[in-house]
């Protein structure tokens, strides 16, 4: 995700300070997107909750490339 490092360069603390606009501009990012997650950008620990989540659904022995049926 590219948003953390539109507000690191937008910060009023770096040592070369980017607006918003020129950094979306240049990696290609709408700014409304940026704006709604800088109100509530994922924590470390929700990410790391959705990952646990993925992992209990998806069950074991799952593979993404796995076919049902195939013996490979």
């Amino acid at each position: 995700m590219m948003y953390p490092l539109v507000r690191e360069l937008a910060a009023a603390a770096a040592p070369h300070r980017v607006p918003v606009a020129v950094t979306c501009r240049v990696l290609n990012l709408a700014r409304r997107p940026y704006y709604r997650w800088l109100v509530s950008p994922v924590t470390d620990t929700e990410l790391a909750e959705a990952y646990r989540a993925n992992a209990l659904f998806e069950g074991p022995g799952h593979h993404p490339r796995r076919i049902e049926g195939h013996r490979g």
